[in-house]
């Protein structure tokens, strides 16, 4: 059951449209290739301006979903959704994806309260999911603070964005890059991803 009051067709535009703007941010700094993943983390409480998890949107998670999706798959791009803490931050894939990285599969269904709003709605809207436990994305997104670190490949970068809040929540954006390896002899592709 739904916790938050319903959103107007005008928030819901408004949270579809700072989702998109926040994503197509990353994408244009991370550079990434076809194929790449992408982790979100969110928490709609935070977006809908309450603490997290005591006011979970399963309708934010729709607008939001709508514009962080289609840039994604414009750019052939994977994304994965990272659940709550509840589900131990386990992610939301499209099989395609957990094929492609030899990802294994487990087992759980995420729920409003145990797995979060965006993974729920991840699990309607993807063409085939799977859950998996862990994975190593090349960018990701944590909207409202939930902590995504554990699921991108070191070494992080964080972007830098106008794009710093979607609804009331804090907004983080970061992409990775391959690690510097050598001593003072070495020589490195800055433009490497």
């Amino acid at each position: 059951m739904e916790t938050m009051d319903a959103l107007t067709n005008e928030q819901m535009e408004q949270l579809t449209a700072q989702a998109r703007g926040a994503m197509e941010a990353l994408l244009e700094a991370a550079g990434l290739r076809a194929g790449q993943i992408i982790v979100v983390g969110c928490s709609t409480s935070e977006v809908m301006g309450r603490r997290i998890g005591q006011g979970s949107s399963q309708q934010a998670a729709r607008a939001l979903m709508a514009g962080l999706l289609p840039p994604v798959r414009e750019r052939g791009l994977f994304l994965a959704v990272q659940c709550c803490e509840h589900l131990n931050r386990a992610l939301v894939v499209e099989r395609e994806c957990a094929l492609h990285y030899d990802l294994p599969e487990v087992n759980v269904h995420p729920a409003l309260h145990a797995g979060g709003a965006l993974s729920v709605e991840a699990t309607e809207i993807f063409d085939d999911y799977v859950m998996v436990e862990t994975i190593r994305a090349h960018a990701g997104m944590d909207i409202g603070d939930t902590l995504i670190g554990m699921h991108l490949r070191p070494v992080v970068v964080p972007v830098r964005s106008e794009r710093a809040v979607i609804g009331k929540a804090n907004v983080v954006l970061a992409r990775t890059r391959a690690k510097y390896i050598g001593g003072p002899r070495a020589q490195y592709d800055t433009n490497a991803r």
